[in-house]
Parts: C-alpha cells; sequence; structure tokens
C-alpha cells in the first residue's frame, strides 16, 4: 500500500530521484522521491501556476502552501530575494525533500508542518496547488485556515482543474468572504485570484 502524498508518513518506500526542472528562469537538478507529489516531473497544474500568475520580484513574506518537493517554494525564493519563503506541508517527506533541495542552491526557505507557522505570521501572498483529492470538505477547512493569514490587501493565487471544481470552488470563496477572480485558464486548468479584504 502507497498511501498518498498528502499522508504525514507516507509509507510508500524512500526512492529518490533526480529531475531538472526549470524553475524561475533558472535549471535546476532537485531530488525527488515516492510517496510525495508528482515525484517524476514538475506537475502541469503547478508549471500553469508559475507561468499564468506573475512570481513576485519584490521582497516580502510569501507561503507556498502544500509545498511538495519544493517548486513553488524555491521558485518565489528565486524570484523575489531577500524574502521569507515558508514551504508548508503536512507531509514530512516533502518537508525533508524541500529543505535539501533548498539547500543544494543555496536558497533560505522556512519550512514547516501546518501547525508549525507561527500564529502571528501573515503573508503577502499564498501560492497553491492544492490537494483536492483530501475532499471537499477538508479542502475548505484547509483553506479558511490559511486565507484570514493574508495581510491587508495580500493576494493568493490557486491552480484548480477544470474539471476538479474550480468554479464551485471560486464561489465557495467568495460566498465565504474572499473575492475571488478567475485571471487565466490554460491546459484545462484555472488559475484563481483570491484577495483579502479588511
Amino acid at each position: 500500500m502507497g498511501g498518498h502524498y498528502f499522508d504525514q508518513r507516507p509509507d510508500a518506500e524512500d526512492r529518490r530521484r533526480e529531475i531538472k526542472v526549470r524553475l524561475a528562469g533558472r535549471d535546476l537538478n532537485l531530488t525527488t522521491s515516492s510517496g510525495t507529489f508528482s515525484p517524476d516531473r514538475l506537475d502541469k497544474a503547478t508549471e500553469v501556476l508559475m507561468i499564468e500568475a506573475a512570481l513576485p520580484t519584490s521582497p516580502g513574506t510569501y507561503l507556498d502552501l502544500g509545498c511538495g518537493w519544493g517548486p513553488i517554494a524555491l521558485s518565489l525564493a528565486l524570484s523575489a530575494p531577500g524574502s521569507t519563503v515558508w514551504a508548508v506541508d503536512v507531509n514530512e517527506r516533502a518537508r525533508e525533500l524541500t529543505a535539501l533541495n533548498a539547500k543544494r542552491h543555496r536558497l533560505e526557505l522556512r519550512i514547516a508542518a501546518p501547525t508549525g507557522v507561527p500564529g502571528e505570521v501573515e503573508f503577502d501572498e499564498i501560492w497553491s496547488n492544492p490537494p483536492v483529492r483530501i475532499g471537499k470538505d477538508s479542502l475548505h477547512l484547509l483553506l479558511a485556515t490559511w486565507m484570514p493569514r493574508l495581510k491587508r490587501d495580500g493576494r493568493a493565487y490557486l491552480v484548480i482543474g477544470k474539471n476538479l471544481g474550480s468554479d464551485p470552488l471560486q464561489r465557495w470563496l467568495t460566498d465565504s468572504g474572499w473575492p475571488t477572480e478567475r485571471i487565466a485558464s490554460s491546459r484545462g486548468f484555472r488559475i484563481l485570484r483570491v484577495s483579502q479584504v479588511r
């Protein structure tokens, strides 16, 4: 039984591999492993997200929610030097790989389990390819936990498959008090920009 990439401790054997990925205009050699999300390549959804939603270039406090082996967090650190970038994932192996990849490329990240981010930390932007396969209720709870941690006038950028509930999620976010607009649609994915209004 291989478990899921959103398990805290995946029971799949830790089979590591090296892949080459282009992030924030740079080609990087990175380590991935079984038991994490998309261990063979940069997944299409994350790739679309980082193409269609412009990565920040000014220093700030950013969150990669559900970091996996680290492509979004690494991209944020590369594109906005001097930033505080948090990489959060429930999966221990994913966090270990993100730390390994950051160290390899001399990038500083703050890597934590969801409960490891101090309550006072707020974010200029949240970036996520959220784990929709955890189910609608769990996904709503996840987003309802993190969206309030956007700074005043902060933004979140989410990528959701068109056939995996992007339109209902957009309505739910807006109805829950976080105005959400679709800013792009590409290769079967929708990019949602969520606003914090206080």
